[in-house]
């Protein structure tokens, strides 16, 4: 028995009308936020990224089939992984629904990651996915994008979600700015033992692959990168995320995170 507050249906409808006014205030902040990244200045890609995917080799113009918009989720799938992220794993559970709206509206979407395109194929036979996914395995496309590190970038630190974190230690492993909670609260080592270990690698291993999406735009036959976030800035696009938000007991992490890939729950 918890001791939230109890109200008649009066008293709920008064504060669920405050509630609504927040709701109101903030649907309206987010819509000038969009505002302002869809007015973030163009930059220009001159390098020629080249990556492996279903139907053979593709340039990064290759993968906008026609639209003019392109996103990319940065899917932490490493070369030395033995299954993908089981995060990234979860965000991308809600990809297959979607990507035939996005394309029927003028914009493509692929899912990219570092392993070998085998690899890919593997999991995404095993997870039932069928949305686009691409491997840049022999592309500098994950570092320049600031979610590939190697060993020795992590050594100095690494530069991720715009910041130049301190170089690689189990200590600062933990405070990892891919995994940070809600009011200061991290997930600390047990977590990150955990994913690593559910991707059949060590720590260090593991974080060399990071979180993030980015969007890019075609114009007169030249591509330009418009919008890239990372860390917490992928929430947003965490299906889950939106409907535990609106769950009588939120997202209740507290302990840390509790989720697992789809065909695993039932074994635990």
């Amino acid at each position: 028995m918890t001791s939230h507050k109890r109200a008649t249906r009066e008293e709920w409808l008064e504060a669920r009308l405050q509630l609504l006014d927040a709701e109101k205030a903030f649907t309206q902040r987010s819509d000038e936020l969009a505002k302002q990244r869809q007015e973030l200045p163009w930059v220009r890609v001159d390098k020629d990224y080249q990556f492996d995917t279903n139907d053979g080799k593709a340039s990064l113009a290759d993968l906008f089939k026609g639209r003019s918009q392109l996103m990319i989720y940065h899917f932490m799938f490493g070369l030395d992984y033995k299954a993908g992220c089981p995060t990234c794993s979860s965000i991308a559970d809600g990809f297959n629904g979607i990507t035939v709206h996005l394309k029927n509206h003028d914009l493509m979407f692929w899912a990219i990651s570092r392993a070998p395109l085998a690899k890919l194929q593997a999991y995404e036979q095993r997870m039932g996915w069928t949305f686009p996914w691409a491997s840049s395995f022999e592309s500098d496309f994950n570092f320049d994008y600031s979610v590939g590190f190697t060993k020795e970038q992590m050594q100095k630190g690494a530069e991720y979600n715009f910041r130049r974190e301190e170089g690689y230690s189990p200590k600062t492993a933990e405070q990892s700015g891919a995994f940070q909670w809600r009011k200061g609260q991290c997930a600390g080592k047990g977590a990150e033992a955990k994913f690593a270990e559910m991707t059949g690698t060590d720590v260090q291993t593991y974080h060399q692959e990071r979180p993030g999406l980015s969007a890019f735009v075609m114009e007169d036959g030249q591509v330009y990168h418009t919008y890239s976030a990372y860390g917490r800035g992928v929430d947003a696009i965490w299906a889950m995320y939106p409907w535990f938000d609106r769950a009588p007991k939120g997202r209740n992490e507290a302990n840390g995170p509790w989720w697992q890939r789809h065909d695993e729950y039932n074994k635990s």
